[in-house]
């Protein structure tokens, strides 16, 4: 809005920007220009909610830097939703429906979990909507799901597991040698990932005891070790022991009403004293204390 200053300027001023604004939208003069396409409002994502393994996987395609520049390997990789296993993982020379659809029935073979698999979420991409693909999920009984069309986070569980293979300290980052020495450290990351790695967002128990069910013994050890360690020494513990129950339901995304109670309440501040004996009570205290340190 450029012609507000461009009266004051001339030595004018009529209104402010917002009430211009006011009056061309009643007038219906308030309408999109230039080549850009118009904002458009994007609806909720699909969620699913998954209570234990094998019920909701989420999979994706990276790249992988080869031995010449310009030239990659790409990696696929299927997580289960709730314990955060890899349950299906390969490197191959480039993106194919038909390798999508291999991987799914080898992932679905080792899990035996035919039965029990309800969605595979994936991205908006060519090979994600593959009909070899669409074909073989059908056949298997599984119903597909899809990031909303140009929105980037809605696979947000496999973009995160791919941002932590990247980052481990021995990731090559000037590429692989071969496709072998790719899927060699693949293996490698995969077995550190399920096994060894202790994931934040399941209490700090590996994936593959989550997808076990050992992680409600383990994490109620961790309570009853808890609470004799605050009744020994009650002083250190400011608040209650840690919370170590066992994450019930994963969901997909997290709808707004669950956002809003998970939103921690805002302790008051203390107020500043306002009245004169208020005042006067705060410096005799803060003087006390000068004295008590001095001491």
């Amino acid at each position: 809005m450029q012609i507000v200053p461009m009266l004051a300027d001339a030595g004018r001023y009529i209104a402010s920007e917002s009430s211009f604004y006011r009056v061309l939208q009643k007038e219906n003069e308030l309408h999109h220009r230039g080549r850009a396409a118009a904002p458009r409002k994007v609806g909720p994502p699909r969620t699913h909610a998954a209570t234990g393994p094998n019920q909701v996987w989420t999979w994706d395609v990276t790249y992988l830097k080869g031995p010449v520049l310009g030239s990659f390997f790409y990696l696929y990789m299927i997580l289960d939703l709730y314990s955060r296993k890899i349950v299906g993982w390969e490197v191959w020379e480039k993106e194919s429906g038909d390798y999508a659809a291999t991987l799914v029935d080898r992932a679905v073979l080792t899990e035996q979990c035919r039965m029990d698999l309800r969605v595979l979420h994936a991205d908006n991409g060519a090979i994600q909507k593959s009909s070899t693909l669409q074909v073989k999920l059908e056949a298997l009984g599984m119903m597909s799901s899809f990031n909303r069309p140009r929105v980037s986070n809605d696979n947000a569980y496999s973009e995160s597991l791919f941002r932590t293979c990247k980052y481990r300290p021995d990731f090559p980052d000037r590429g692989f040698a071969s496709i072998e020495a790719a899927r060699s450290w693949v293996l490698s990351f995969v077995h550190w990932y399920n096994t060894v790695h202790r994931h934040s967002a399941l209490k700090f128990v590996t994936p593959a005891q989550r997808h076990a069910g050992l992680d409600i013994v383990i994490l109620a050890e961790r309570s009853r070790l808890y609470e004799p360690a605050k009744k020994k020494h009650p002083s250190r513990w400011s608040r209650g022991v840690r919370n170590w129950n066992p994450v019930a339901e994963v969901h997909l995304h997290k709808r707004k009403d669950e956002e809003r109670m998970m939103v921690k309440p805002v302790t008051p501040r203390r107020c500043a004293p306002t009245t004169v004996a208020d005042r006067v009570a705060t410096l005799h205290q803060s003087s006390r204390n000068d004295r008590l340190i001095v001491v």
